[in-house]
């Protein structure tokens, strides 16, 4: 039996092209340069007008090689027999050009930080020799003995090996950080003195690798918790600690070009006075264009095949690329929306850097300030950097919840663990701190937070608790 019902559904549907959108949103600058050269190279509609102006072959040089020659230009021409029989091998004076890579060599970084900071002229001489020596990880392979003999022999005058180590120690101050380092254990010990040098974790870090590295290069972990006195706990924080160091100072090298995790930002923050402006670090809209003679092929102004698939698919390849455009220009205009708010909202933390200026913001102010999603924010302001006159910031680390204060003024979650870390650093180490009383000295500092807020706290800036902060005393 047939019968009719009545309902009420509600559906929501998103285009294919709000979705690869949307994906559009989540790119940095990196992976949409990626993005843009994959589109060009498959939409031959697209055209990149940074790359317009490449040089062209010259048509009538007689040294460029020609495509055809027939024979009678061939056989009957005058170049003697002796050029066309050894025209395939390499001549010394006309070597074919190969591309280089382009490298920096760190050790011309060195030698500039090493005359800014030193004056004398022995030293300069002597810490160019050294930094010359260094291997191509930053390390110093020799001895200092080697090393001095090395020396006396190229300036034919006697240095003796303790004037090297005088040098190499002011090397040793130098960026990166570990360079000119004899061995691992000294790179990883030249790290650690950069760290304060009252937190408990890297005292024994410190103790550890001056006098058990063989039993931790050997993972003699029982005789290292026996000799420190750590629990497995403990043993496991300051594992994570020498974890976090780099092995060796300059980066592995690849084809002779030294690999650098180097962070792209995709906004810049200008400063002039007290006004602030925000900018992107590259808009690739504007070089992005669409070829002309294709165009009108592709809308029929000019005919020149009559194959109905060729046709669409330059009708196809039109869109796409008209759509990609769009796209472009869209993720520019939003990203410079979003940005803007976040200054608005985070004026005064922008001006000088200081956290404690860092007012709670969550994505949905954002939003409404704008008037796009939440979702158009998060992927916005995901896996994003802006560059400002204090250093590089992630712009997820800016939203952050707020607690409200005795005086009923809500402040960032960011201030409240700046403030914990104050307080444990300055703390008596034999004697430290309880959560408790941590609650207790914020409060007295304006900020009322519960106990269990502040263990949090405490545990996100991997601080641990009162009576293992006491046995690394």
């Amino acid at each position: 039996m047939i019968n009719q019902r009545l309902a009420q559904k509600q559906r929501l549907k998103i285009l294919p092209q709000q979705i690869q959108l949307l994906n559009f949103f989540h790119l940095n600058t990196l992976e949409l340069e990626q993005r843009i050269q994959q589109e060009l190279e498959e939409n031959p509609l697209l055209e990149d007008q940074k790359s317009e102006f490449e040089p062209l072959v010259e048509k009538y040089n007689k040294d460029a090689v020609q495509d055809y020659q027939d024979w009678e230009e061939h056989g009957y021409d005058d170049v003697p027999d002796y050029k066309l029989e050894y025209g395939n091998y390499l001549h010394n004076d006309k070597l074919p050009e190969r591309p280089i890579a382009s490298g920096y060599d760190y050790r011309i970084l060195l030698k500039e930080q090493f005359k800014v900071n030193y004056a004398d002229e022995r030293e300069i001489e002597l810490a160019e020799y050294i930094i010359d020596s260094l291997n191509d990880h930053g390390l110093m392979d020799q001895s200092l003995e080697d090393l001095a003999e090395d020396i006396s022999f190229k300036y034919n005058k006697w240095v003796e090996p303790n004037e090297v180590g005088l040098v190499l120690e002011k090397i040793q101050l130098l960026e990166p950080i570990g360079i000119g380092a004899r061995n691992i254990r000294e790179c990883l010990l030249i790290q650690l003195k950069q760290f304060n040098q009252k937190r408990p974790d890297v005292i024994l870090a410190v103790r550890l690798l001056e006098n058990h590295f063989t039993d931790l290069h050997n993972r003699n972990m029982d005789k290292i918790k026996h000799q420190l006195k750590l629990d497995d706990e403990e043993l496991k924080i300051v594992l994570r600690l020498i974890a976090s160091l780099k092995m060796k100072p300059v980066c592995e090298q690849q084809d002779g070009v030294n690999v650098t995790n180097t962070i792209i930002p995709d906004f810049i923050l200008v400063q002039n006075g007290d006004l602030l402006e925000v900018q992107l670090y590259k808009y690739r809209s504007e070089s992005l264009n669409i070829n002309a003679s294709w165009k009108q092929m592709a809308e029929g102004s000019t005919q020149v095949t009559t194959d109905k698939s060729a046709l669409q698919y330059l009708k196809n390849k039109l869109q796409s690329a008209q759509w990609f455009i769009n796209a472009v220009q869209q993720r520019e205009a939003t990203m410079l929306k979003i940005m803007r708010a976040i200054l608005h909202l985070q004026y005064e933390y922008f001006l000088t850097g200081d956290i404690n200026l860092l007012k709670p913001m969550i994505l949905k102010n954002v939003a409404e300030m704008v008037g796009v999603d939440i979702s158009t924010v998060s992927r916005i302001t995901c896996n994003k950097y802006i560059e400002t006159p204090f250093g590089l910031l992630l712009l997820k680390d800016l939203f952050t919840e707020g607690i409200a204060n005795e005086k009923g003024q809500v402040i960032s979650n960011k201030v409240i663990q700046s403030a914990i870390e104050d307080v444990i650093q300055n703390e008596d180490k034999h004697n430290p701190y309880t959560d408790q009383q941590l609650v207790n000295i914020l409060s007295q500092k304006g900020f009322s937070v519960a106990r269990r807020t502040v263990a949090k706290y405490r545990e996100q800036l991997q601080i641990p608790v009162s009576h293992v902060r006491g046995l690394w005393a």
